[in-house]
Protein backbone atom coordinates (compact mmCIF):
# COMPACT_ATOMS: atom_id res chain seq x y z
CA UNK A 1 0.00 0.00 0.00
CA UNK A 2 1.65 3.62 -1.27
CA UNK A 3 1.38 5.91 1.47
CA UNK A 4 -0.37 9.46 1.06
CA UNK A 5 1.28 13.02 1.32
CA UNK A 6 4.68 12.71 1.65
CA UNK A 7 7.21 15.21 1.15
CA UNK A 8 10.67 14.56 -0.50
CA UNK A 9 13.92 15.96 0.24
CA UNK A 10 17.26 15.20 -0.25
CA UNK A 11 20.15 16.09 2.42
CA UNK A 12 23.42 15.12 4.14
CA UNK A 13 24.21 12.66 6.86
CA UNK A 14 25.73 14.25 9.87
CA UNK A 15 25.76 11.68 12.49
CA UNK A 16 25.11 7.82 12.91
CA UNK A 17 22.91 6.58 15.63
CA UNK A 18 22.06 3.57 17.26
CA UNK A 19 19.50 1.49 15.79
CA UNK A 20 19.88 2.29 12.48
CA UNK A 21 18.85 5.95 13.06
CA UNK A 22 20.53 9.13 11.48
CA UNK A 23 20.81 12.47 11.52
CA UNK A 24 20.35 14.30 8.55
CA UNK A 25 20.73 17.99 7.50
CA UNK A 26 18.54 19.05 4.27
CA UNK A 27 19.27 21.06 1.64
CA UNK A 28 17.07 23.41 2.64
CA UNK A 29 18.98 23.56 6.47
CA UNK A 30 16.77 21.56 8.65
CA UNK A 31 17.91 18.84 10.66
CA UNK A 32 15.56 15.83 10.66
CA UNK A 33 16.03 12.07 12.53
CA UNK A 34 15.52 9.46 10.20
CA UNK A 35 15.91 6.30 10.10
CA UNK A 36 16.12 3.21 7.49
CA UNK A 37 13.72 2.07 4.99
CA UNK A 38 13.07 -1.99 5.31
CA UNK A 39 14.12 -2.56 1.64
CA UNK A 40 17.39 -0.46 1.77
CA UNK A 41 17.70 -2.64 5.08
CA UNK A 42 17.17 -6.10 3.44
CA UNK A 43 19.90 -5.08 0.60
CA UNK A 44 22.85 -4.11 2.95
CA UNK A 45 23.05 -0.83 1.67
CA UNK A 46 25.78 0.71 3.63
CA UNK A 47 24.67 4.45 4.59
CA UNK A 48 28.02 6.11 6.82
CA UNK A 49 27.96 10.21 7.93
CA UNK A 50 28.96 12.28 4.66
CA UNK A 51 26.61 10.15 2.14
CA UNK A 52 23.92 12.12 0.55
CA UNK A 53 20.30 10.57 0.64
CA UNK A 54 17.01 11.09 -0.31
CA UNK A 55 14.63 11.19 2.62
CA UNK A 56 10.59 10.76 2.92
CA UNK A 57 9.00 12.65 5.58
CA UNK A 58 5.33 13.00 6.63
CA UNK A 59 3.46 15.65 6.64
CA UNK A 60 2.37 15.78 10.18
CA UNK A 61 5.52 15.66 11.69
CA UNK A 62 8.69 16.98 9.71
CA UNK A 63 11.37 15.90 12.29
CA UNK A 64 11.03 12.60 11.62
CA UNK A 65 11.67 10.78 8.19
CA UNK A 66 12.98 7.98 6.73
CA UNK A 67 15.68 7.66 4.40
CA UNK A 68 14.54 5.73 1.21
CA UNK A 69 17.50 6.51 -1.31
CA UNK A 70 21.79 6.21 -0.95
CA UNK A 71 22.58 8.92 -3.33
CA UNK A 72 26.24 7.65 -4.97
CA UNK A 73 28.93 9.49 -5.20
CA UNK A 74 30.73 10.05 -9.16
CA UNK A 75 33.98 10.87 -8.11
Amino acid sequence: MKKQNLIHAEGLVTESLPNGMFRVLTDNGCQILTHISGRIRRNSVRILPGDRVKVELSAYDLTKGRIIYRISNKS
